[in-house]
């Protein structure tokens, strides 16, 4: 792994296995030998008698994880090593089955910002705790990427459409949202983090120990706005959505700002990822865990090949110029046969999952 410290740790407190993702200069972003040893670790512990519950958590206060180690694949993708870069989700999507289906409580303590490849490991834990600085989001549209991890799963199970929202604009979700979407689980205070674990590493049960600490998340300001959100997003079509938000945004109701505001925020982003993203949470919705992992899997394998993810990645994160040049430039350009394609089966080479 090279000098310094470790990216993820892991130590034994009383009944409780603790990981702590520890990358804090790189927003605990997560690297392939994170998955792969967080993967191992948690195979040994479902075994162990002596551990009953696992909790992770994440070093500094920024970010609990702000998403995979995107530049990594950027590279590796550029460089015309695919294979090499499609093995980070060959392992990374097993890894988020493993804890959906962990068979011991998993408390993910989310304290910070938590997108992508950092929901992949903590959304899908029996427990989610939002803390003070939580802030979720799903942004992978905005880079030319799609929202993966699971979340053609759980997207569609946010109520109303909001998961429809979550995915096209790459909203934030702060603590009352998340809670009131199932995102999260609990609320409590950050400044309670380290009596709460100390709690969490005894043998009184994870749910009691979490009534204990926990306090109301109160309603936040996307689910104030469902009824609007679950009227605008509801659309078979992306283009069918920007229209219904086109003319609220003209008309003077009270939702009129926000459709304005979600319109240009979508206009930004890669169209074919929001034809995508769309297909994703229609279809996901009628999908087991399985079958959207292994859809992922599909899409990424063809992503990884395209033009939208490498021109995306190189606007945001390499030269930062926030100008990406998308192919195509328009929803009309993206055709239904080209989206269908990404979900097209693999042969030999679709996901296998534990």
């Amino acid at each position: 792994m090279g000098s310094g410290a470790a990216e993820i740790l892991f130590e034994r407190r009383g009944a409780a296995g603790i990981v702590t993702l520890n990358r804090p200069k790189a927003l605990n972003a997560v690297t392939h030998s994170m998955v792969l040893e967080l993967r191992d670790q948690l195979t040994i512990w479902a075994d162990d008698p002596a551990i009953t519950r696992v909790v992770i958590q994440a070093a500094g206060e920024r970010a609990f994880s702000a998403g995979g180690d995107i530049r990594a694949l950027y590279d590796l993708g550029k460089a015309g090593r695919h294979t090499e870069a499609l093995q980070f989700w060959r392992d990374e999507y097993p890894l988020n089955a493993a804890i959906k289906s962990f068979r011991k409580p998993y408390v993910a303590l989310i304290d910070g910002i938590v997108m992508g490849g950092g929901v992949g490991v903590s959304v899908h834990g029996s427990h989610r705790v939002a803390g003070d600085r939580f802030q979720f989001a799903m942004p992978e549209v905005g880079i030319g990427f799609f929202p993966d991890v699971g979340a053609t799963w759980f997207l569609p199970r946010i109520p109303g459409e909001i998961g429809t929202y979550c995915a096209l604009t790459g909203e934030r979700f702060g603590i009352a949202d998340a809670c009131g979407g199932g995102l999260a689980t609990h609320h409590i205070p950050s400044a309670r983090f380290a009596a709460l674990l100390e709690g969490l590493t005894g043998t009184v049960s994870v749910d009691a120990v979490l009534s204990a600490f926990a306090e109301p998340g109160g309603e936040g300001p996307i689910h104030a706005r469902r009824a609007a959100i679950d009227r605008l997003f509801a659309g078979d079509t992306v283009e069918g959505i920007l229209d219904a938000l086109d003319r609220e945004a003209a008309s003077s109701s009270a939702d009129a700002e926000f459709a304005e505001k979600s319109a240009a925020t979508m206009r930004m982003k890669s169209p074919f990822s929001l034809k995508l993203a769309l297909a994703q949470v229609r279809r996901g919705k009628n999908w087991d865990f399985e079958t959207c992992m292994r859809a992922e899997f599909r899409i990424v394998s063809r992503v990884i090949q395209g033009h939208d993810f490498y021109e995306g990645v190189r606007a945001v994160i390499v030269d930062k110029d926030n100008q990406p040049r998308w192919q195509p430039a328009t929803l009309a350009g993206v055709s239904e046969a080209e989206v269908d394609r990404h979900f097209a089966p693999l042969g030999a080479d679709e996901l296998r999952l534990p």
